[in-house]
C-alpha cells in the first residue's frame, strides 16, 4: 500500500500551492516557492544599501537572488524532511508532497542537496567573505527544523535564518560589513522580528496539534491571546528597525513612504486575526506579509533612482 493511500480523501489542499502533479508542481509546493517573495525583497534592500558602497552589476543580482532561492529551497526542504512524521499526523499537513507519497525521500533529498550545492557555489561566485560564511548560513537555515522541538524561541530562530538575507545582500556586493556597522545589525533584527512575529501567526493555526506533540511554540507557552500581543511587539519592533536602518544607510523620504506603508501593512494584518477567530489567518499571513517586504524594498530603491 502507497503512502497516498492512507491520506484521507477529504484532506484539503494547503493554501498558496498549486494544482497539478507534474514533478515540477510537486517540486514547487514542496517548498512553497511562492512564500519566496517574504524575505527576497530585504536581500535586495541589502543591495540598494550597498550599491553606495560599490557598483551593483546584473551579474551581481542574478547571484544573489539565486543564492537566496536557493538557500531558502534546501532550508524550507530540509523542513519537509525533518516534519515528514510530524506532517503525516497533523491534518493541516497531512496533504503534503512527502506524507502522500507525491515526492519519494530520495527524490527530496536530491532537490536539498543540490540546492545547497547552488547556494555555496554562488556564495563562491560573488566573494571570499560570501563563500567563507556559507556554511554557517546554511546550519542556522536548517537548524532551525529542530528548534520547535525544544524551545517556544523558534520564531525567532526562523526570523533569523530569513535575517541572513539583508546584510548578504549587501555583503554580495561589498565584500565587507558595513559603515556604521550597525546598520546591518538593525536590518537583521527588523526581519527577525517581523518574520518571527508572522510565525507566532501561523502557529495559532496548530495549537491543539503542538500540545498534542509536546511541540513548542508561543502559542502553546502563552495561549492565542498573548500569543498575538507578542506578534504585535515583535512588529512594533520590526518597524522601529526598519526605521533605523534608513538612518544608518542614508535613505531618504521616499524610504519611509515605503516604511510606513508597511507599518499600515502590519497593522491591518493585526485586525485580521483576533483570539479564536482564524478565518482570515491566510490573509493576514501570505497577502499581507509579502506585500510588507516588497513596499519597504520598493521605497529603498525608489529613493536610491531618484
Amino acid at each position: 500500500m502507497s503512502a497516498t493511500d492512507h491520506a484521507p480523501r477529504t484532506t484539503r489542499r494547503e493554501g498558496q500551492t498549486f494544482a497539478g502533479e507534474s514533478l515540477l508542481v510537486r517540486y514547487v509546493n514542496f517548498v512553497r516557492l511562492p512564500h519566496t517573495v517574504f524575505a527576497l525583497p530585504f536581500a535586495l534592500l541589502g543591495v540598494v544599501a550597498a550599491s553606495w558602497r560599490a557598483p551593483v552589476t546584473w551579474r551581481t543580482l542574478a547571484l544573489v537572488v539565486l543564492a537566496f532561492t536557493a538557500a531558502r529551497f534546501a532550508a524550507m526542504g530540509f523542513n519537509r524532511i525533518a516534519d515528514r512524521a510530524l506532517d503525516a499526523r497533523n491534518p493541516r499537513t497531512r496533504a503534503r508532497e512527502l506524507p502522500t507519497g507525491r515526492l519519494t525521500l530520495p527524490q527530496a533529498w536530491a532537490a536539498v542537496l543540490i540546492a545547497a550545492a547552488l547556494f555555496v557555489w554562488a556564495a563562491w561566485a560573488l566573494n571570499p567573505l560570501c563563500f567563507a560564511l556559507s556554511p554557517i548560513a546554511l546550519a542556522v537555515v536548517t537548524l532551525y527544523s529542530y528548534a520547535k522541538r525544544f524551545t517556544w524561541w523558534s520564531h525567532l530562530w526562523l526570523g533569523l535564518g530569513d535575517a541572513i538575507a539583508g546584510p548578504a545582500g549587501y555583503l554580495a556586493v561589498t565584500g565587507r560589513w558595513s559603515e556604521p556597522g550597525w546598520s546591518l545589525w538593525v536590518l537583521a533584527a527588523a526581519v527577525t522580528c517581523w518574520v518571527g512575529g508572522f510565525d507566532v501567526f501561523y502557529a495559532l493555526q496548530d495549537e491543539e496539534f503542538d500540545r498534542t506533540e509536546g511541540l513548542h511554540s508561543a502559542v502553546v507557552r502563552f495561549g492565542q491571546g498573548r500569543s498575538i500581543v507578542l506578534a504585535r511587539v515583535l512588529h512594533g519592533a520590526t518597524v522601529l528597525a526598519l526605521v533605523a536602518f534608513g538612518l544608518g544607510a542614508g535613505l531618504g523620504a521616499v524610504y519611509y513612504v515605503g516604511v510606513t506603508l508597511g507599518a499600515a501593512l502590519i497593522a491591518w494584518e493585526h485586525r485580521l486575526v483576533r483570539p479564536g477567530d482564524l478565518s482570515r489567518l491566510d490573509a493576514a499571513f501570505f497577502t499581507a506579509n509579502g506585500i510588507v517586504s516588497i513596499v519597504v524594498f520598493l521605497g529603498a530603491l525608489g529613493d536610491r533612482l531618484v
